[in-house]
């Protein structure tokens, strides 16, 4: 067993990430507000009762979208090399997820500019941020001894999340580039070393 999702998970997978691409299309284009879950279903080529299969309300629409980095940042970190510090491996993870690898994956930089400049959303991007803070504090347990305190494994997941969600929601504000000077990456890995300073985690596991 290789814990690879099954084919029917994955075309699920796939389906929701392609309304999320349609529906930040239109609500950059249009904004939330005046945008329909039937004018998001149409665009996106299936059945409003589909789209309802997927999503119980238009805004959660653009949740794969939105969790696409903080899944990429995790599964980067499950993957890093396990001579690297922990704290070394969280930011050099974060900022890699942070750094655009093709056009595509700048254009959805840009779309999540949008989405985060619209209050609307401001509901599924907490859920967003807190799905992104429990899959890592496993990721984090993973790397740790046993028996280490899940109240640091706690506090060294919610300073990493934040940090990135303050870099993200602060490049958003702004008209900075996608590269760069007050980048998304830029920010991430200023946010995560100032957010993630203190913890007491990264004495006990070597993270310093």
């Amino acid at each position: 067993m290789t814990g690879r999702p099954s084919l029917t998970q994955r075309r699920r997978d796939a389906t929701r990430l392609e309304i999320a691409r349609t529906a930040a299309a239109l609500f950059a284009e249009q904004g939330v507000e005046a945008t329909t879950a039937e004018e998001i279903a149409l665009a996106a080529g299936i059945s409003l009762r589909t789209f309802y299969r997927y999503f119980s309300v238009k805004e959660d629409a653009v949740a794969p979208l939105l969790a696409a980095g903080g899944q990429r940042w995790v599964d980067l970190l499950a993957e890093s090399a396990a001579d690297l510090s922990l704290r070394e491996a969280l930011e050099r993870s974060a900022v890699a997820s942070l750094t655009p690898a093709d056009d595509a994956a700048v254009e959805a930089m840009h779309w999540t500019r949008s989405l985060l400049r619209d209050p609307r959303l401001d509901g599924t991007w907490q859920r967003v941020h807190a799905g992104s803070e429990e899959r890592l504090r496993t990721v984090l347990a993973d790397r740790c001894p046993a028996g280490t305190d899940p109240l640091e494994l706690r506090l060294a997941a919610a300073a990493a999340t934040t940090a990135i969600r303050v870099a993200l929601e602060q490049w958003a504000s702004s008209d900075a580039p996608v590269a760069g000077t007050g980048s998304p990456q830029d920010l991430g890995a200023r946010c995560m070393r100032e957010l993630t300073a203190g913890l007491g985690l990264w004495a006990r596991v070597g993270g310093e």
